[in-house]
């Protein structure tokens, strides 16, 4: 039997309720990725500071997970979107090959367009990863309640459950 966690970086929240169903819906381990220092930026000016850590591909240190990652197979890794893209904390765990030899089920929230996150998600997934699926989340706050049978379908095929 494989050993599932659910691996997730959250800047205001969405990510990290996606996160929850998903760790609920099959009883996976969960655990949050955090950098050392963290952006403070609210409202537009996130989307500045943000934008300009991807553009400038900053890659924050992270704080150490409280998991052992060499004790799971499958992972459910999210992000939310940042500049069209992976945020820079998911972009820091994935680089820094903390990650090798899992099943990566990739989940990304944004407001808008997800544009090329799950394709560059699944390059840098893959170069030392299986990469599983993806699944995109749009408009959290407003589309939870549309979003969660989908979410929850999506995990169990995964999970074959």
């Amino acid at each position: 039997m494989t050993k599932t966690l659910v691996l997730y970086y959250s800047y205001e929240g969405s990510t990290r309720k996606i996160a929850e169903l998903i760790a609920s819906t099959i009883d996976a381990d969960i655990e949050e990725v955090k950098p050392i220092k963290e952006m403070k930026t609210k409202g537009f000016a996130k989307y500045m500071w943000g934008g300009g850590q991807v553009m400038m591909k900053k890659r924050p240190e992270l704080k150490p997970l409280n998991v052992n990652l060499d004790d799971y197979d499958t992972i459910f890794l999210g992000s939310p979107v940042w500049a069209f893209t992976v945020s820079p904390p998911i972009s820091s765990l994935l680089e820094k090959g903390c990650l090798n030899g899992k099943q990566i089920a990739f989940f990304h929230c944004c407001d808008g367009a997800p544009a090329k996150t799950e394709e560059h998600a699944k390059a840098a997934i893959e170069k030392e990863n299986s990469f599983l699926s993806a699944f995109s989340c749009i408009n959290v706050p407003g589309n939870y309640e549309e979003l969660k049978p989908q979410i929850i379908a999506w995990v169990k095929e995964i999970a074959n459950i």
